[in-house]
């Protein structure tokens, strides 16, 4: 089996499989560029993201967090949660806090694939349709959408459960998730955490 053949069998999964919900760069400091612009809207998505947090736990859906590493590359994911919580805004962390059940990925650039284990944790967990949340939308949210469509995974997208700092770009940016990546665009409490009602459309 050739390298290229394995990569595409670790990515693959099975034919059918649950739903995940990934919540990306949430665990945030929020002491970055942009950010005086990226809290305003943060605000009103935290409390849908510890619904959606919620909801999929109660399903017995995997939780899988994928956070930046701020470029501290010698932090694991405690410390990363400890300097949120002593930052100014550990209102914003607080509630959606990882538990003992939940997955946690590190990733250095904007995906969530980019150079971290999550194709293959997916491919053994069996999903095939993940529920993309976090911020920032028009950024890491859009790549990692494009990114798993390539993969033939299944994205949903909750509009209401991802934040953004340039309005217009975020538009423009859900309404390419949803034309170009086959995403389903929806209300928070439209998200099923199921095997996932519609499959993913054969890709290129």
């Amino acid at each position: 089996m050739t390298a290229g053949q394995q990569a595409g069998r670790d990515t693959a999964g099975p034919a059918h499989g649950p739903g995940a919900l990934v919540v990306i760069d949430m665990i945030n400091t929020y002491d970055h560029d942009d950010a005086e612009q990226l809290v305003p809207s943060a605000r009103p998505v935290v409390p849908v993201v510890a619904g959606l947090i919620r909801r999929a736990r109660a399903a017995g859906a995997p939780v899988i967090y994928v956070n930046d590493n701020f470029g501290q590359w010698r932090s694991h994911h405690g410390e990363i949660v400890d300097s949120a919580l002593a930052g100014p805004h550990a209102g914003l962390v607080e509630p959606i806090l990882p538990d003992d059940t939940s997955l946690f990925v590190i990733k250095a650039r904007h995906s969530i694939f980019y150079e971290t284990p999550l194709s293959y944790l997916l491919w053994q967990l069996g999903v095939r349709h993940v529920v993309l949340c976090g911020q920032v939308t028009e950024q890491c949210v859009l790549y990692s959408a494009l990114d798993a469509h390539i993969r033939h995974l299944q994205v949903s997208v909750p509009r209401d459960g991802v934040a953004h700092i340039h309005p217009r770009l975020a538009d423009a940016a859900l309404e390419m998730m949803r034309r170009n990546m086959n995403a389903e665009v929806v209300d928070a409490d439209q998200v099923s955490f199921g095997a996932g009602a519609r499959p993913p459309s054969p890709g290129p």
